[in-house]
Formats: structure tokens, sequence, C-alpha cells
């Protein structure tokens, strides 16, 4: 049995549009139901909204989300982290991130060894990307 960590990330209004973007950079398959397909919604004006989508990327790399009701707060702490030793891959993922995005630290070598950076996209979700600089001379 395998234990996996995926982040579930709330979007106002983008969910479609930011997980649609989210495949593109990660690749494989994408799911979205509506509230509608569920019935559940209380204002007819967001039976349109996202209840529930999933991303199931290459690599093993799963991001879910869905659109907030306007009744419920939106309220988003959090960091979505992308970490490992296969540069290409992770360089890839970082490339296609960065459309749109706010860079508040380029990919470069980190003090620690590894190669890091620091993006806000263009929805609006911090991302930290760490590569592994461990196996490196």
């Amino acid at each position: 049995m395998t234990v996996r960590l995926t982040p579930y990330l709330n979007f106002r209004d983008t969910a479609k549009a930011a997980l649609e973007f989210y495949q593109s950079v990660f690749g494989g398959t994408l799911a979205m139901r509506t509230y509608a397909e569920f019935s559940l919604f209380e204002d007819p004006a967001e039976s349109g909204k996202i209840m529930h989508g999933m991303v199931s990327g290459d690599h093993d790399v799963v991001i879910m989300g869905a659109d907030v009701p306007n009744s419920m707060e939106l309220g988003a702490n959090s960091s979505v982290c992308l970490s490992g030793d296969d540069e290409a891959v992770l360089r890839g993922w970082w490339d296609g991130l960065v459309d749109g995005a706010t860079v508040a630290e380029p990919l470069t070598k980190a003090p620690w060894g590894d190669t890091f950076g620091l993006l806000t996209d263009k929805f609006g979700v911090p991302w930290m990307v760490n590569i592994d600089g461990s196996s490196k001379a």
C-alpha cells in the first residue's frame, strides 16, 4: 500500500481553467464534475462551477481542486511543493508553471546545494520547486 500527499486547491470561479492549465503542464488525464451534476448548489448561478476536479498527471502527480461557493470564505495559506532528483522533469514543470506567473525566486542553485525556485502561478497558487543536488558532483 502507498501513501500519497495530494494538494487540494480552492478557487473562486477559476477551477476549470486552473485544472486545464495544470493538465497542460503535468500531462495525464483530467476529470471534472460541476455542482449541477450533483444538485449541490445554493445559488443556481453557481451550478456550473467545479465541485471536484482532479488531474492525474505523469510521474504520479495528482492535483485536486474545486470552486468554493460564493457563500463560503476562500482561504488559502498553502504552497504546493514539487521535489525530487529528476531535473529534466522538474525543470519542465517549472517552465510550464512560469507561464503568466510571478516569480519570487528564480530556479537557481540554493545555499543548501539543491536547485530551488518559488513562484505564484497565474491562478494565485504558490509553488516551490526543489531539485535534489546531492547526487551531483
